[in-house]
């Protein structure tokens, strides 16, 4: 990619891991929520996911930009986990008994560092509460630097099948420098441990932090594909210090130059797909026979604030936990972040809703039109009309369809389109995001703090 390109598009965007993106959300209650409960339960997509947010880390990491503490004293760790059981049945009376459990998906925090009985119990409760479909997927965010043999069969005992190994780079200089541990196991050791489960495994890096080189994450990338993960996820990453204060910490130790930082993608992305991993969305690489493949193949790929997944994993999303986000047909719902907050108000009997966002009928057009492209890298304008049971100029009412824009970014190389469908080029996948915002009306004289693409 050209350099003049790299800075035209390299500018602040939304993630689109929602639409509208989650600085948009607004005051909202539980009562608003719990109206969007029950209209879920008759949406054509029914399947129900569940995501369990864990905030304790034993350590926090000076890149993290989720929500995260640092660890608690136990009382407080199995109060927390107490109070998750109660919420779940706060939420479960208003879920219609009949439809079956997709996902089950902890993120943190990091919540594979917990005293491990507390995810099972979670699970159990679950899995008691509805049945599931043929083959769900049950995932966790692991950090191995916590986890030991017995650690890892617990987990698979306990009814997982995905594992999501947060292992940033191999170099024990970078992973020194932003507060990171190593693995206690050898990365084959885990592998062998997980594979003999029948477990599928996601390798996660990230790209951009002080110390490293397009060398250096080209060689923890040749080292990844030696232990052929199912997945493997590059991103990049976001340096926002003015929102998470322990950035500065790597801001001082140095980051690299914004063309080395694309590089270090470009050059990963040449390497994972030459050894046979098929490129999907912004940042993940995947074996050839992957569902996130097949889906892509089928134009079914979905996306949601867990990751990408097919249509079939998930559907009405209803979150637990401090920040958890329930993404729903009609509405987002997001959690209190303050985790005395979400005790007592749970031990209230009250969902402990803070912000949401209802969603408008244009907006909820916008969400498919821009979840289309962000995911299956093309939009077909009649095939959308048809699925949405409105016409063409319905969407492109919604969206505020200009061609100026379009234009423009076919001339830049990013895109290709006509009357009837938008498609990327390979340099539009890296500014998916770009495209992506030139469909969304709320971007125009939008303010708020995005991160940059690469």
């Amino acid at each position: 990619m050209n350099e003049a390109l790299f800075k035209k598009y390299n500018v602040p965007v939304p993630r689109y891991t929602s639409y509208p993106t989650a600085n948009e959300f607004e005051v909202f209650d539980a009562q608003r929520y719990l109206k969007a409960v029950e209209a879920s339960n008759n949406a054509i997509a029914d399947n129900i996911s569940f995501y369990i947010h864990v905030p304790f880390c034993r350590h926090l990491c000076h890149y993290c930009g989720c929500n995260s503490v640092a660890m608690a004293k136990p009382s407080r760790v199995e109060e927390y986990f107490n109070t998750l059981h109660k919420e779940i049945d706060l939420l479960l009376p208003h879920l219609r008994k009949n439809r079956k459990i997709s996902q089950i998906h902890y993120g943190g925090g990091s919540p594979s560092s917990m005293p491990l009985h507390f995810i099972r119990s979670l699970n159990e409760h679950l899995l008691e509460a509805f049945d599931t479909i043929e083959q769900p997927e049950i995932a966790i965010e692991c950090h191995p630097g916590y986890l030991d043999t017995t650690d890892w069969q617990y987990l698979l005992d306990s009814g997982f099948n995905r594992f999501s190994l947060g292992i940033q780079d191999f170099n024990a200089n970078v992973l020194n420098t932003v507060n990171r541990r190593p693995s206690i196991l050898s990365l084959e050791d885990i592998m062998n441990i997980l594979r003999k489960g029948g477990a599928k495994v996601n390798f996660d890096f990230i790209y951009g932090l002080p110390g490293q080189t397009v060398a250096e994450f080209v060689s923890t990338i040749e080292a990844a594909i030696k232990l052929h993960p199912n997945r493997l996820v590059t991103f990049s990453y976001a340096h926002l210090p003015s929102i998470f204060k322990r950035q500065m910490i790597l801001e001082k130790a140095g980051l690299p130059p914004q063309t080395e930082k694309l590089k270090m993608f470009e050059e990963a992305s040449k390497l994972l797909q030459a050894e046979g991993y098929c490129a999907i969305g912004m940042d993940h690489f995947v074996l050839p026979d992957d569902d996130l493949n097949v889906a892509l193949q089928h134009q079914t790929l979905h996306r949601n604030f867990q990751g990408y997944c097919p249509r079939r994993i998930t559907a009405q999303v209803y979150a637990f936990g401090v920040s958890g986000i329930s993404q729903l047909d009609e509405a987002y719902a997001q959690n209190t972040k303050d985790i005395s907050a979400y005790i007592s108000q749970v031990n209230a009997n009250q969902l402990p809703i803070a912000k949401g966002y209802a969603l408008a009928s244009w907006q909820r057009i916008t969400r498919e039109v821009i979840e289309c492209i962000m995911c299956n890298n093309s939009v077909n304008w009649n095939d959308m009309a048809k699925r949405l049971h409105c016409s063409v100029d319905d969407i492109k009412h919604a969206i505020h369809y200009d061609e100026t824009q379009l234009k423009e970014l076919q001339t830049d190389g990013l895109i290709t389109f006509d009357t009837n469908s938008v498609k990327l080029t390979n340099d539009g996948m890296t500014f998916v995001r770009n495209v992506a915002a030139t469909f969304d009306p709320m971007m125009r004289n939008n303010h708020k703090l995005f991160s940059k693409p690469v």
